[in-house]
Order: structure tokens, then sequence, then C-alpha cells
């Protein structure tokens, strides 16, 4: 597949220090206003020097790929996470880094879903964006992105990537991708990682937060995965929740997996034609997946009465994942693996250090 390409190499004439990919997929940072018509459009990256000048003064190349039609990121699915990983596979020996540039509304699936599909990753995979576009002279899109590059780029004393797994820069922090959720929708600080510290806060200096920075390890070579099983769902616990919505969606055909988001650590109503449909769908081979709506905290299934049935009747504790990690993690799992209690073992622990044991 053929894609739009710009390289840029740095003004010094000094000999560029590392190479950075940088993806283009849509969103709001990519936004220019176009003076006719007075609205919004997709800037052409031919122009990129003239957006964000200060990038050619950095000390390592750019190379710039577009996606032929970049996308809201609304309309991100699983098939463009595989064109994604399939990017970065195809590239992976010629950068030394890669920074994908998407819209906010969904970064953090598709960060955690990089993180699976991504096996054996040792470089850093930066998601970034803006909440304003790059067009407007207030635009977050600038410090973020140019940031974001410098984070990429970033080496240890012995050359190697500070970074080696697929992460968000947003508003001065730096995330570990499939940890973040967005919280915020009018403001610059969109991203929170409640149940795992920033990876880099990027002030005046960079302060680097190494002790929760993955470390480097010697790995077989990069292995993108090309599947993701789409026969999932979500049940969003909610006070007066009914039996026939709860029935209409486990009854889907072909579903193999449900991330039931309940209250607080991991706690839901006890009345029976719950417990019994949640049982019947178990019973069924439905992997359940309990995740909690609260931002912060985990779930711990049996510490209240009100989760002890989910416990004994099978359902998968979700610790401290997101909603985000957990829906992804499933289509993930499911697309390897047939055998239902392969899959709720595989749920149940960290995989890409989305959860906590």
């Amino acid at each position: 597949m053929s894609y739009n390409t710009i390289h840029i190499n740095p003004i010094s004439p000094e000999p560029a220090q590392g190479s950075v990919l940088v993806i283009y997929t849509g969103g709001t940072l990519g936004m220019v206003y176009e003076s006719k018509g007075k609205q919004l459009v997709p800037f052409n990256f031919d122009q990129i020097i003239e957006k964000v000048p200060e990038i050619s003064r950095l000390s390592f190349g750019i190379t710039f790929l577009s996606l032929k039609e970049p996308i809201d990121s609304s309309n991100v699915n699983p098939a463009i996470w595989i064109e994604l990983a399939g990017i970065i596979e195809e590239n992976y020996e010629a950068y030394d880094s890669f920074v994908i540039l998407h819209g906010t509304d969904t970064m953090a699936y598709t960060a955690s879903a990089l993180s699976y599909l991504l096996e054996n990753l040792n470089k850093p995979v930066i998601l970034t964006g803006a909440q304003l576009p790059i067009g407007v002279a207030r635009s977050d899109a600038r410090e973020n992105f140019i940031t974001a590059l410098e984070l990429a780029a970033a080496k240890t004393e012995d050359q190697k990537p500070v970074f080696s797994e697929v992460c968000i820069y947003f508003n001065s922090q730096l995330l570990r991708g499939n940890r973040s959720k967005k919280q915020e929708s009018s403001d610059f600080n969109a991203f929170h990682s409640e149940n795992y510290p920033y990876l880099a806060n990027a002030g005046v200096q960079i302060e680097y937060n190494f002790p929760f920075i993955k470390p480097q390890e010697e790995l077989a070579p990069l292995h993108a995965h090309k599947l993701l099983d789409t026969n999932v769902a979500f049940i969003k616990m909610f006070p007066g929740i009914s039996e026939k919505v709860v029935q209409s969606i486990l009854g889907i055909e072909g579903l193999r997996g449900v991330v039931l988001e309940t209250y607080g650590a991991g706690n839901a109503t006890t009345e029976a034609w719950f417990l019994e449909s949640i049982r019947t769908a178990i019973e069924k081979g439905i992997v359940i997946f309990n995740v909690s709506q609260c931002d912060g905290g985990k779930v711990t299934q049996g510490h209240y009465q009100t989760s002890k049935y989910l416990k004994q009747v099978g359902v998968v504790s979700g610790s401290d994942i997101t909603a985000e990690a957990a829906i992804t993690k499933m289509m993930y799992i499911f697309s390897k693996e047939n055998d239902v209690q392969k899959c709720a073992e595989q749920l149940g622990k960290p995989l890409r250090g989305e959860m906590s044991i």
C-alpha cells in the first residue's frame, strides 16, 4: 500500500542523530481554517515547516507519512489499528522511533490496541494530538507535537531508546498508552492515567520517571498481529438497568466476550434475574470481564457481597485496567485463542503492563 511521504532533515551541518517516522491519521491537530469557506480542513503536510518551523531545528531526521484519506478519530476501527501496526512493522528497522498523530476521541483505544498488536516492541511509539487545530493561534498542537518528537528520539547514555512501549503524550505528560483515558473535552489536559504514574513530565526540563518506564529488553523480532476479533460488547451497570437490555446484549449471535462496567470495586446488582443472566452466559462460553466504572482504584471481586457471586460463577476480575484497554485486550486475545478457559486466564493477567496483578 502506498502513502504520501515527506522527508525533513535537520538544518544543523552535523549528521542527523536518529530518525523518527511520523504517521498522520487525521484529527484536530492537522486542521487549518480554509479562508474562503471559514471552515476547518486538513492541511497539506508539504507545508509542515511553514506551520511548525521549529521542527527543522531538531537534531534528528523526520519522515512524515500520511494515510491516503485522513479520518476523524470517531471513525477509527480495528482495521485502522491493524494498518498502523503493519506500517510500524514494515518500517521498524528503518527508524528509531514512531509518532502517530491521532484524533483525541479514540486515542486511548488506539494506544491500547497497538500495545497488544505490536508484540516484542522495543522502540517508542508515541501518540499525540491536539484540542485545538494547528491553524489556531492558541493551539496546543505545536507543543504536543514537538515534545512528542523529542521524547520519541530520547536516548540513554548507551544510545538505546529511553522508551520502548506505546505511549500517549499530551499537555506536558507522557503516559503509558494502555493506562490512559480521555477525561477532558474542553481543557488542554485531556488525558489522565489514574492507576499508573506518568512516564515523563515536560516542564522547562524533561523529567523522566525511570522507576515506571518499561526497561529495555532483549526481545525477539517485532511481530505485528494482523487479526482482531470484534465479537465483544460492553454492559455498563446503572440503577434501573433492565433484564431486557442485559439479555439483548448477552443474546447477540456470535458474542464471545463482554466487558462488564461495574460500580466501585467491581460491584453489581444482586437481583436474581441479573445473576442468573451472568451465570447462563458464562455457561454458554461467553467471557465476562469485570472493569470498574471509576477512573481510579481497582476491582476486588468478593470484597463486598455485591461482587461475591460474580467471582463464584467465573467472572474475570479486571483489577485496575481501563475500559479501553479491556475491550481491545479481548479483541486481541479472542483473535488468537478459541479455548474459553485460556481466554479467561489471559484476560486476568497483564500482557503489556495494562493492569496490576
